[in-house]
């Protein structure tokens, strides 16, 4: 298929549900396989399927620079991704043992209820320990797949990328398939209308213009005038442009100072 299939186009073949595909897209990055020779199912499921509606092109577009990837840290060509924090590769031997990555993996690509599968893919850990591009390794698979799963189901409603905003919401409100981080103290997705709720606006297009959409919001989820932690989160997330490197950090940050 090519990268700018239809939606009919898709639904023809094999009628899988769109959504369900957009959550297994890039499942050959799970094993360190190049796209053009990976298998096309796993465990019985079609996998590795083209996102219609430029979707996934616009996501990578989000984190990554267009044309030629270039190596862009030296001795690191692993799949898994380096931590902003630590500056090391959030690949642990003890904690990601090959029995239960497969099993973490396999739950959440054979899952075929397309709501399901976004709960999966927000609460995975599993998925965090894997960058969307060994080129780029500060970038994280989990969230850009989640990334491609906002973008293409606002595209497929008819709406533009000019016409998105990313948009704060309460902890535990999650929006199927447009919500793209989930926390304890805050939610963010991607939509169209932010229905009264805190936002700001993507852009004209695509690019990594994490920093500046964040910067733009019309109301912060974090406390930077007061709590130190917020100070230093909120500091960092206005010079990170890469979308999925920085919504990977809010996690990271998080799990670190254990907040």
């Amino acid at each position: 298929m090519a990268e700018n299939a239809s939606l009919i186009d898709f639904q023809g073949d094999g009628g899988q549900d769109v959504m369900v595909a957009a959550y297994r897209h890039d499942a050959h990055k799970m094993n360190g396989q190049p796209h053009d020779y990976a298998p096309e199912t796993f465990a019985g499921v079609p996998v590795n399927q083209t996102v219609p509606h430029g979707a996934d092109g616009d996501a990578s577009a989000l984190s990554r620079p267009h044309g030629q990837p270039e190596q862009t840290m030296e001795n690191h060509e692993t799949l898994y991704r380096l931590s902003l924090i630590e500056g090391e590769s959030r690949y642990n031997p003890e904690e990601f043992t090959r029995n239960g990555v497969e099993s973490a993996v396999r739950s959440l690509l054979t899952e075929d209820d397309p709501a399901a599968m976004h709960r999966a893919w927000l609460e995975s850990d599993v998925v965090s320990a894997f960058n969307e591009s060994v080129y780029y390794p500060y970038t994280s698979l989990k969230y850009h797949t989640l990334l491609v799963a906002a973008l293409l189901d606002n595209y497929r409603d008819g709406h533009e990328f000019a016409d998105l905003l990313l948009v704060v919401d309460r902890a535990g409100e999650v929006v199927p398939h447009r919500t793209v981080y989930a926390g304890d103290d805050f939610a963010l997705r991607i939509d169209e209308s932010a229905g009264g709720r805190p936002s700001s606006r993507l852009g004209s297009r695509p690019w990594r213009s994490w920093a500046s959409t964040w910067n733009r919001l019309t109301a912060h989820p974090l406390d930077a005038a007061h709590d130190k932690y917020d100070m230093v989160l909120d500091a960092n997330l206005r010079r990170i442009g890469a979308w999925s490197t920085a919504l990977q950090y809010i996690e990271d940050f998080r799990e670190a100072f254990d907040r």
